[in-house]
């Protein structure tokens, strides 16, 4: 059954967010507004804030100032909102001494999943991500591209109304990446929104439809990619890497 967040306007809203570490701001006045079951595309240089942002996001780490609600709940619910979230860190959680049935059913047991209903999800994505041979091998075993698979699959096993994904084609293959670029399709065709952060900018490209960049902690550029091409200097950009370079290069080129 779907939840009532999926039939509303926003999946994510945020106000005016900021997080300082003593005198070093990391984010500074971020405001958002992203339409459930789109999929938005968050870029920026490496240091930009994109992870302390999806940090703030997932209640990983609290604001020093503003508000955000995911999936209508309030980031100061944590409790509430693991129920409604996925987040893939750059670094996924992987436990190596499980083999990989035995981690995807751990984490259908975190969000009580029975487990019937838990086993053929876990089927059905083991084979999705060309798994399945493998799933009672050690995840110590696996190379780092099956690792990512897997965290992936226990990001979004409990169909999770947002997911956030940081840089989750970082070591893939280009069939693997391509997978995963497949399965983001999927999860905005069934209305699930998607908080996408890359520097594998074609593919960011082929599956977003907004564009958020951030430089120095704040969002200094926000639209579809088309609109954001041709907002950049000089009007030529035909591909998201140029626009991405000249955005960051020179604030006021858009």
């Amino acid at each position: 059954m779907r939840s009532p967040q999926r039939d509303s306007d926003h999946a994510i809203t945020a106000y005016g967010v900021t997080k300082r570490y003593d005198d070093e701001v990391a984010v500074e006045d971020l405001s958002l507004s992203i339409p459930a079951g789109s999929v938005y595309g968050f870029l920026g240089p490496n240091g930009a804030g994109k992870t302390t942002t999806m940090e703030i996001l997932t209640t990983l780490t609290q604001p020093t100032a503003g508000s955000a609600t995911v999936a209508g709940v309030s980031i100061t619910d944590r409790a509430k909102l693991s129920k409604r979230i996925g987040y893939l860190p750059t670094t996924p959680p992987i436990f190596d001494e499980l083999n990989a049935w035995e981690q995807l059913r751990h984490f259908a047991r975190l969000h009580e999943i029975p487990d019937d209903r838990a086993d053929d999800r876990i089927e059905e994505l083991l084979t999705e991500f060309n798994l399945r041979s493998d799933a009672h091998r050690r995840i110590g075993e696996y190379s780092t591209g099956m690792k990512k698979k897997v965290g992936v699959i226990s990001t979004i096993i409990h169909d999770p109304d947002v997911v956030f994904l940081d840089e989750p084609t970082s070591g893939l293959d280009p069939i693997a990446a391509r997978t995963v670029r497949e399965t983001i399709d999927e999860l905005a065709s069934d209305d699930t929104t998607v908080f996408l952060s890359s520097h594998i900018l074609p593919i960011v490209d082929k599956v977003a439809d907004e564009i958020g960049v951030i430089r120095d902690g704040r969002l200094i550029a926000e639209g579809p990619v088309d609109e954001l091409k041709a907002q950049a200097e000089r009007g030529t950009a035909t591909d998201l890497e140029t626009v991405f370079l000249e955005i960051t290069s020179d604030e006021d080129a858009i």
